[in-house]
């Protein structure tokens, strides 16, 4: 009792301590709040997290197996980049070697093949042992002749004769004519001419046609009112009769520009039709009536 008496009997001093002591309590009480809200916010977040790292793992594809990293090199090396330009140039490359004339050394990759000698002899059938045995001994080189024969043919050849050879084919395929669209020469000129000057023309033209060129021809009618009908188309067929057997018409004479002027193309023969002028001989008579009377016959003028 004396306790509770003592303990109701404040004083001024205690009475400070006492709202100090329920100011703290207070304040403590404000943090603990405070810090109750931020545990559960962070709870909160790193669930969120936690849960959006375990989705991410399920729907993602797994990670490869760990596999032991070569060596780094000490020095860069230089991968050529695949390309399928790159691949038919090394095949048409690969096909161009295999056909052409070429010492092949000892890579023969038949087991037997076919023989001939540097002088065209007929060796037979040979192991590819015995005839790399017999270029040693006769310091020959082997050659590629016929690779689609069963067994493939080859041929042993010295190291001058495969030069002559190779000159030879060069030489041949230079003189072969290269196959391309065939040109068109024009060329146009008064029916006024004078013979001098129409001379001149025919040999330009016969120029082009040994050329294999097609000359397209265009004369102008002239002023001359005493001039023939027939002048153009004349001077037309004149032109071709100075180049008997080389030259025919493409297309035959015609009148454009309203009749004020005739066109013509030559062209050179082909070799059929060169062939079948030797064999029938020169002909007869006037080819033009000999042509018109014929209807379709060859346009191969004589003279």
């Amino acid at each position: 009792m004396r306790v509770i008496a003592e303990a109701g009997k404040t004083e001024p001093g205690q009475v400070e301590e006492w709202n100090s002591v329920q100011h703290r309590l207070t304040m403590a009480a404000l943090f603990l709040k405070r810090l109750t809200f931020q545990t559960i916010r962070t709870e909160t977040s790193c669930t969120a997290r936690c849960l959006g790292e375990r989705v991410g793992q399920k729907t993602s594809p797994a990670p490869p197996h760990p596999v032991a990293s070569a060596p780094r090199p000490s020095c860069l090396i230089h991968a050529k980049a695949f390309s399928t330009e790159d691949t038919q140039e090394e095949r048409k490359k690969k096909k161009k070697d295999e056909t052409a004339f070429s010492n092949i050394g000892r890579k023969i990759h038949e087991r037997i093949i076919h023989v001939l000698d540097e002088q065209g002899n007929d060796l037979g059938h040979m192991h590819r042992a015995n005839v790399i045995r017999l270029m040693a001994e006769r310091d020959l080189r082997l050659v590629r002749r016929d690779p689609g024969a069963e067994p493939p043919q080859y041929q042993l050849l010295t190291g001058a004769q495969i030069h002559q050879e190779r000159l030879r084919l060069r030489e041949a395929g230079r003189a072969e004519p290269k196959p391309g669209p065939t040109l068109t020469k024009e060329l146009t000129f008064s029916s006024n001419i004078g013979q001098h000057d129409l001379d001149t023309k025919s040999k330009q033209i016969q120029q082009w046609i040994e050329k294999k060129y097609k000359v397209q021809i265009t004369i102008k009618k002239g002023r001359n009112a005493e001039e023939p009908e027939n002048k153009m188309e004349e001077l037309c067929n004149q032109i071709l009769q100075t180049m008997p057997g080389i030259a025919t018409f493409s297309s035959r004479p015609q009148l454009i520009r309203g009749g004020k002027a005739m066109m013509c193309v030559l062209r050179p023969l082909s070799r059929k039709e060169e062939a079948n002028r030797a064999a029938q001989g020169p002909p007869r008579g006037d080819p033009l009536s000999r042509e018109d009377g014929n209807h379709g016959a060859s346009d191969v003028l004589h003279q």
